[in-house]
């Protein structure tokens, strides 16, 4: 199977960051928290990504306790060198994790930031990193010390560009006084707006882009989800607050009201959220969490689609800003969140 859209449309993230393809490809679970993977088919998605023009890859060191990113360096060894040489990447550290999967914090002091940065280079195979963010604030370290960390490295040549992960609108500030900052990742769709109210504008004021993961809710409103699939206990989605019980029936019931729409444009529910995403705005650049390349050929669809003002009218009548029952996380994870607070 290979892609038949081949990206011709790019985004700058940022004032200071790189020019990007306009759809990232978010690769978190081809190795963790959506139930097991096929090694193969993940590395053909890569292949297949790159091919269709896909320059931004995410992950983090943390997704399968480093898994994620040996797939990936194993993936853009095997890649054609052009392909290979395109590709830039966008790498979350700072999560601890313990030999169980269990979760243990976040750890944001610069010699923590040096030394994940050193792991991630020889698991990646490669000789400097994109994009370099901590995937959460570390509430014991100051965002200025991590963030000068990671200007350090800028200097030296191991960083590109410095990022940001489900910060706050203070925080962002902070740490945009202290180096510069191509982009902030955080959670944006049509069922998670948070962003719109103070987080967009401050990242808009200060010249910083947004790269949007969980554009499809973790296939929440990707149009492939039913009330009826069993999910494993290694899927993430089994404990999420959106997939359970009355919460998971009445976002369905969203879903369903999104299918009409893109029904009539001849397109399909995951190409319609996706396309919302990004007719926000140049800033921002969607990641789409494809495992194989059948959902990647679906996703890069998404360029083609126009939405006019009626369309957008439309969307926000049948989805509205709020209307999605359940928390994005649980509360535990929650509770990490600055973006939230």
């Amino acid at each position: 199977m290979t892609t038949t859209t081949q990206i011709q449309s790019f985004r700058t993230l940022g004032a200071t960051g790189p020019r990007v393809s306009a759809l990232g490809l978010g690769c978190m679970g081809m190795s963790a928290l959506y139930g097991d993977a096929d090694r193969a088919e993940s590395i053909a998605t890569v292949h297949a990504a790159l091919e269709a023009g896909v320059t931004l890859l995410d992950t983090g060191d943390f997704y399968g306790m480093g898994h994620n990113e040996l797939l990936i360096g194993e993936a853009l060894r095997t890649a054609p060198a052009a392909r290979r040489e395109q590709a830039l990447i966008s790498v979350k550290f700072g999560a601890l994790r313990g030999p169980d999967g269990d979760w243990l914090g976040y750890d944001g002091r610069p010699e923590a930031v040096r030394n994940f940065a050193a792991y991630s280079l020889q698991r990646l195979g490669v000789d400097h990193i994109d994009v370099y963010r901590i995937a959460r604030l570390d509430p014991a370290v100051p965002i200025e010390e991590t963030v000068g960390a990671i200007a350090e490295l800028v200097e030296k040549g191991y960083v590109r560009h410095i990022g940001l992960s489900e910060v706050g609108a203070g925080t962002i500030r902070r740490a945009a006084a202290t180096a510069p900052v191509a982009d902030l990742q955080i959670e944006y769709s049509l069922i998670s707006r948070g962003i719109e109210a103070e987080i967009l504008p401050t990242t808009r004021e200060l010249g910083i882009g947004v790269t949007a993961y969980g554009v499809l809710s973790r296939g929440l409103i990707s149009g492939h989800f039913s009330a009826g699939r069993h999910l494993a206990a290694n899927d993430f989605r089994a404990h999420s607050p959106r997939f359970q019980g009355e919460n998971l029936r009445h976002n369905l019931k969203l879903v369903e009201a999104l299918r009409e729409i893109a029904g009539r444009k001849g397109v399909t529910v995951a190409q319609t959220a996706i396309a919302w995403v990004l007719s926000r705005g140049e800033d921002i650049v969607p990641l789409v969490g494809a495992r194989t390349r059948q959902r990647l050929t679906e996703s890069l669809g998404a360029l083609d689609v126009v939405l006019d003002a009626a369309d957008l009218a439309a969307i926000e009548d049948a989805v509205p800003a709020g209307a999605a029952a359940g928390e994005r996380y649980a509360a535990p994870q929650m509770a990490h969140l600055d973006s939230e607070r």
